[in-house]
């Protein structure tokens, strides 16, 4: 492929993912926006505060009906954090909202197919139960709480005894929630700008054969099968790292792998690790720090590999094992269908809620408030590099060289 057609191409792709999943930004940061000003930690800790089953099941039943996008999960689990909830119940929240939730089914289901839709589902619960299970184990309760009062000295102080009718109920409770809502793209937007740059790249410039190499698939017949099997689904959630992209995101870079023959487990694998790539990881640091992320993803990746091997045992033992031939481009499309209409919802809500931030700024309430930390330069600059090269490809792509 030539220069410019790749860079065409590539932010093409990269523009397309934007597209697809814009409309899932969102809606996830503004239940995020809605948690944190509308849920006082009393009544949240007395339900999510102890990290046992009623907790988990909670926290998993709220995932199902909360965003699917990746970086907005997370952003609303640090919301239940910070108002109380259990580090248990808040992984349990972020595995639930990024693959238990109906858009990302349909999304499996027309790229993929209905048995991946199915593996999808009973894998996310299995999920959750290791993760929590893992999690009780090997907690570092020091950590924690270090990490909890990191992410409450950030936030700024809160009001634990607000009357939660009265505030929705009022135009200063909106308010607060456009200033939460701008507060959290604040924080993440370069993630996500970085991210999908990339991701968009790696699926136009990296060849098939290329990942053949990497998931043994030149070695079938030549090693056990049972190896190539554990081998897919312990590299799997590395190579969805150097993706850099989340769960919207990464359903069509799957259909790559299956179109080239990675087996069950690998694909599965990939497709969970939405929450493990790096630049999720670097928006969990930023919440908790370091140690915390890791550790989370540590629990995460030992999930999601354990998950994978148990649905490609299963499925196969039930003869249900999926195999998928779709194509990746109709997930770029730029079509007048319902992410139109969902997109342009999404836009008027945006605005309205920076609207609300605009008159938190000007009210007495913003008054004594903690500013988030700023990004380093490094970030600054990588999400410079990615914006400038998505404008040059675009302006390529529109000019008909791509």
């Amino acid at each position: 492929m030539e220069p410019l057609s790749a860079l065409a191409e590539g932010s093409r792709t990269a523009l397309g993912f934007f597209w697809k999943s814009g409309w899932a930004f969102v809606l996830g940061y503004f239940i995020s926006a809605m948690i944190q000003s509308f849920v006082p930690r009393s009544r949240l800790t007395r339900h999510m505060g102890d990290g046992g089953a009623g907790s988990v099941t909670l926290a998993t039943l709220f995932g199902a009906i909360s965003s699917s996008c990746s970086f907005a999960a997370l952003s609303a689990a640090r919301a239940l954090v910070l108002k109380g909830a259990h580090f248990v119940a808040a992984v349990a929240f972020m595995f639930a909202s990024t693959n238990l939730v109906i858009e990302l089914g349909i999304l499996i289901f027309i790229f993929l197919g209905w048995e991946f839709v199915v593996a999808e589902l009973v894998g996310g619960v299995v999920m959750i139960v290791l993760s929590s299970i893992l999690l009780r184990l090997t907690y570092p309760e020091g950590w924690m709480e270090v990490a909890r009062e990191r992410v409450e000295e950030v936030a700024g102080s809160t009001e634990d005894d607000f009357d939660w009718k009265e505030r929705i109920t009022s135009v200063e409770g909106w308010q607060r929630v456009g200033h939460n809502f701008v507060g959290e793209w604040g924080m993440v937007w370069r993630e996500i700008l970085i991210g999908f740059t990339v991701a968009g790249f790696v699926a136009v410039l990296v060849p098939d054969s290329w990942w053949g190499a990497i998931f043994l698939l030149e070695a079938q017949g030549e090693l056990p099968q049972w190896l190539i099997v554990l081998e897919n689904a312990l590299v799997a959630p590395f190579v969805a790292a150097a993706t850099f992209i989340g769960s919207m995101g990464n359903i069509p870079l799957a259909t790559v792998l299956s179109a080239n023959g990675v087996l069950f487990a690998g694909i599965m694998g990939f497709v969970y690790s939405d929450l493990v790539v790096p630049p999720l990881v670097a928006v969990n640091a930023k919440y908790y720090g370091w140690r915390v992320a890791l550790y989370i993803a540590g629990i995460m990746y030992l999930s999601m590999v354990t998950t994978a091997l148990l649905l490609h045992l299963g499925f196969g033992a039930a003869g249900l094992t999926p195999e998928s031939r779709r194509v990746v481009e109709e997930v770029t499309r730029f079509e007048v269908d319902y992410t139109f209409w969902l997109n342009l919802a999404m836009v008027g809500l945006a605005g309205w809620l920076a609207w609300m931030h605009r008159r938190f700024l000007a009210s007495d309430m913003a008054m004594g408030m903690t500013e988030m930390e700023g990004d380093r330069a490094g970030k600054r600059w990588a999400a410079r590099v990615a914006g400038l090269v998505i404008l040059a490809g675009a302006a390529v792509w529109l000019g008909g060289a791509g």
